[in-house]
């Protein structure tokens, strides 16, 4: 097992040579096509890899300036996909108020329960009492029309942006035997194999997708780039096992756990879009979309990788 104070920093080494690595080919390809559909599949995955670079100088340094920069970190990034989500739902005048709780009240409180460490009330505050209250409030404005549509709309809104994305800096509540100090390096694990997911999926599916998985919700999506993609990333979440408590076949597993999840989040998120008529949720990342375009996958994956650790692993 690794030296606590040398595991990350060796993550993310190898992560930032990755994206060297990228830049440059990306770069190298730009200048070899010029014209046509090879330059149009050359100029988005250089937008992706650009915004790849501002996303994982964001989450690095989050992660190593501590555990309340990465819960503070995550607050935000709740914050601003909730705004996304809420924003494309069809809310009226009875919906105000439920939804300022929302956030400036219901997300605060989530995040406060994470940084104080207080596992019990976090896991349970959303599903169970925020829900109910949240109804009870709507209720009381009077208006009728379309309540079970509405409030399920704001409940599943602080499900997958606020409930969800918290259970990333929740890992560092784990208490595993063997590995104090060294929870970040959990976050580390999640964050890289579900983006590599997501990245390895596209190039696979670039380079040999054929069939389609679900050309109505997600139409670039092909069962060849699904299949090469969870692969691929299952063998990137394997390969770093040693940064983790997980054996190499635990490893292997979560990551696949991961990975699967991340594809269901995806098609999840991408029916919500389709069914509004939209093909994003935002303009924040250049490439990318909104913040919930790029952690559609995440969000499904983070709360069953911390559940599974917890049982499997924390005391």
């Amino acid at each position: 097992m690794p030296r606590p104070d040398g595991t990350l920093p060796a993550l993310i080494g190898g992560l930032f040579a990755v994206l060297i690595v990228a830049s440059i080919v990306g770069w190298l390809l730009s200048r070899r096509y010029r014209t046509g559909t090879a330059l149009a599949t050359v100029t988005n995955v250089n937008a992706r890899i650009r915004a790849w670079w501002v996303m994982v100088l964001c989450f690095v340094t989050g992660l190593v300036a501590g555990r309340g920069s990465s819960v503070l970190l995550f607050a935000v990034i709740s914050l601003l996909a909730l705004r996304e989500f809420i924003t494309i739902a069809a809310t009226r005048a009875g919906d105000h108020r439920p939804l300022a709780w929302s956030f400036f009240i219901v997300t605060p409180l989530q995040y406060l329960l994470v940084w104080r460490g207080w596992y019990g009330l976090f896991s349970i505050l959303i599903p169970v009492y925020v829900s109910m209250l949240l109804a009870a409030r709507a209720t009381l404005a009077g208006d009728t029309e379309r309540f079970l549509e509405r409030t399920a709309v704001t409940h599943w809104g602080l499900m997958v942006c606020v409930y969800f994305v918290s259970c990333v800096p929740a890992l560092l509540l784990l208490r595993i035997p063997g590995y104090e100090g060294r929870n970040v390096c959990l976050m580390f694990f999640l964050l890289l194999v579900v983006q590599s997911s997501d990245v390895l999926q596209f190039i696979w599916g670039k380079s040999l997708g054929r069939h389609r998985l679900a050309p109505a919700i997600s139409p670039n999506k092909t069962w060849e780039g699904l299949v090469g993609g969870v692969a691929s990333a299952t063998a990137v979440g394997t390969a770093i096992w040693w940064a983790t408590p997980f054996s190499p076949a635990a490893a292997a597993a979560m990551a696949f756990v991961i990975c699967t999840m991340g594809v269901a989040g995806g098609l999840i998120m991408s029916a919500i879009k389709r069914g509004r008529g939209l093909k994003d949720y935002g303009t924040l990342l250049e490439g990318h979309g909104g913040i919930l375009d790029r952690i559609d996958s995440l969000c499904f994956a983070a709360p069953v990788f911390l559940h599974l650790t917890r049982y499997f692993y924390a005391r």
